[in-house]
């Protein structure tokens, strides 16, 4: 199958490829030793990037939706070290500045910044979503967090029923874990 790509949008598709490739590069250094933290925010950011890719979401928002992914939970070390613990409010919370500052390090254009440090302050949120990139990161998190915290199948279909919304995101959340809609 030859799928056939404007120079446009292949130069797009190749200038996130980099943003992202050095965003990641950045997350492994800042969570280096900590490789539970690196193997999550990798996890989320694939399937974060698949499920945009199944409904075929614009470049540039994907890049943006990438970052966020690899980015959202970059809170948890500075709650920790202020609070000594860490849920979602204080994720929320300390998530943006470390974002920001890492983010604008590694190229990232101010627009694709702010986006991204929105998702991080909100990705704990699961009222008002308002964007398919919010949608898609909150999805990708809970199909993570439902594995890595072994949830029972009662808290699956409760998240499936209220918290999925795309139709990629349903059928990756029936495949891993078996529901049967």
């Amino acid at each position: 199958m030859n799928i056939d790509i404007s120079e446009d949008r292949k130069e797009m598709i190749d200038m996130a490829r980099e943003l992202v490739s050095i965003v990641k590069e950045k997350m492994i250094e800042y969570y280096a030793g900590d490789s539970r933290r690196v193997h999550h925010f990798l996890k989320v950011h694939s399937f974060a990037k698949l499920i945009a890719e199944i409904e075929n979401m614009d470049p540039g928002e994907q890049e943006v939706l990438e970052i966020a992914a690899l980015t959202h939970d970059i809170g948890i070390k500075n709650a920790e070290l202020k609070y000594g613990y860490n849920n979602g409010r204080l994720q929320e919370q300390e998530g943006p500045p470390e974002a920001r500052r890492l983010l604008r390090d590694a190229g990232a254009d101010e627009r694709a910044v702010e986006r991204a440090c929105y998702l991080v302050a909100h990705h704990h949120t699961y009222r008002n979503i308002d964007g398919l990139d919010y949608q898609i990161l909150v999805e990708a998190d809970f199909l993570v967090n439902m594995y890595e915290d072994k949830a029972d199948m009662d808290t699956i279909i409760k998240a499936y029923d209220n918290i999925f919304v795309t139709e990629s995101g349903k059928w990756l959340c029936r495949q891993l874990f078996s529901l049967e809609y």
